[in-house]
């Protein structure tokens, strides 16, 4: 069933009760009665409603733009999510940390995004009392080895513009976690941690009170182009769960938006490939790994600091963060999974489980800088899904933020691989689109 908050706008009432409509005819379907119609007929015959900003995805990310286009650009926003609620894919399965910008390409999204979503961010939850800490990271060098790694990361850091940064001896790092062993460490003191679902909460309750409406377990799962006009094509997230893989997918309503945001996550390159009118060769090929925590039972806090080895591929290696109460968490650490069909990706119907047995792993690589961990003192916690745009052979990528330069469609962005710094660059990103779309 379609679940939303009561719009506020005069656009999406008229959206809204349309999608309470579909929600409560149980005997209607997303699947052509006719397979040998015309796209164009098939089309036709579905109910369409003129919407002023479409976000697909309501991910911190997704939800961000929603708040920066309604709150300081006055538009009418509509945010579509398959999901029962926000913020349940990505946005609340990560580590929570406040990056700093050390780890990218000068000149890089990532890093420019990072740097500055992060002032925004600290701003943000000083302003509106969102739980938070700048504690501080410590990248290690474990041997000596690691150190003109760490000694690269300290340079890539000054010229991101990133502050406050300074190499530490092993022994200086050891006075702040007496727990750690290394040889070298690079300090950062402007790295921190939030209260990620308290963040979008407030996020959410910003856009509502603006105007914006969110549309829960509502797919949005392809579109085309007809004339100037971008339609979207939407169904509840139920009807696509029971389509039987055969019959030609069809939309319960099309909504015709003046500006779209496809902020999708995981499944926004699949969202893009279902968009007849978007060039095929634009759109980068997903790449998925999983990366799974573990948390410290049974003993207090050894750590007060964020504690991150030297990077690996695939991801920033199986570090120490903090929550908000004290709980020590381990990882992510990085399994490069295959992708799922498309109607599976646009319901998040990924794999999220973690096996105890992957605890074997974690031990010794935990146990490089902190030698102190006990046999038995790791217990699974949750895992998440990171949206890459390279595999394990390949190198790193920047975030991809397509608009009509690239595709040539007005009033369309697409974003991808959009993870780590993700969250921290989340109003930046906002920033950007935005400005992208009303230039």
């Amino acid at each position: 069933m379609l679940e939303m908050m009561k719009p506020t706008n005069s656009i999406t009432k008229i959206v809204f009760q349309k999608l309470k409509n579909i929600s409560n005819n149980p005997s209607k379907t997303p699947f052509s009665s006719s397979s040998s119609s015309s796209l164009f007929e098939q089309y036709k015959s579905i109910p369409k409603e003129k919407v002023d900003c479409l976000v697909i995805g309501a991910g911190i990310v997704g939800i961000a733009i929603a708040k920066e286009l309604s709150v300081n650009y006055g538009r009418e926003v509509l945010v579509v999510d398959s999901a029962p609620i926000f913020g349940s894919g990505t946005s609340s399965r990560n580590s929570e940390v406040i990056h700093a910008g050390i780890y990218y390409p000068p000149n890089s999204l990532k890093a420019s995004f990072c740097v500055r979503g992060k002032e925004l961010l600290y701003k943000y939850c000083k302003d509106h009392e969102i739980p938070h800490k700048q504690i501080g990271k410590l990248i290690v060098a474990s041997g000596l080895s690691e150190v003109p790694k760490l000694s690269a990361l300290m340079t890539r850091g000054i010229q991101n513009g990133v502050e406050g940064l300074r190499m530490m001896e092993g022994y200086e790092a050891t006075k702040l976690e007496p727990e750690l062993q290394c040889v070298k460490a690079l300090w950062s003191p402007s790295s921190g941690i939030v209260d990620s679902h308290s963040l979008m909460l407030s996020l959410v309750g910003e856009a509502e009170s603006h105007g914006t409406t969110f549309s829960y377990n509502t797919a949005v799962f392809g579109g085309h182009i007809e004339g100037n006009q971008i339609q979207i094509r939407v169904s509840g997230s139920d009807a696509i769960a029971k389509w039987n893989g055969r019959s030609e997918l069809d939309s319960e309503l099309i909504l015709i938006p003046k500006l779209v945001v496809n902020s999708a996550g995981l499944s926004a390159p699949a969202v893009a490939k279902r968009m007849k009118g978007l060039p095929d060769g634009i759109i980068p090929a997903s790449k998925y790994a999983r990366g799974c925590y573990f948390t410290l039972s049974n003993s207090k806090s050894p750590f007060k600091h964020l504690i991150y080895p030297i990077p690996e591929v695939g991801g920033l290696g199986v570090h120490v963060t903090l929550d908000l109460n004290g709980q020590v968490k381990f990882g992510p650490d990085v399994e490069w999974i295959k992708g799922i069909d498309d109607i599976p990706s646009f319901l998040n119907m990924f794999d999220y489980s973690v096996h105890e047995d992957r605890a074997k792993q974690f031990y010794p690589a935990i146990r490089k800088y902190y030698p102190g961990l006990k046999d038995g003192s790791l217990e699974p916690g949750y895992a998440g899904i990171r949206p890459k745009l390279s595999g394990p052979e390949e190198g790193p990528t920047d975030f991809v933020i397509q608009g009509e330069d690239i595709h040539g469609i007005s009033g369309l962005v697409n974003l991808f691989g959009i993870e780590s710094p993700g969250l921290t660059s989340s109003m930046a990103i906002a920033e950007h689109v935005a400005a992208k779309l009303l230039k």
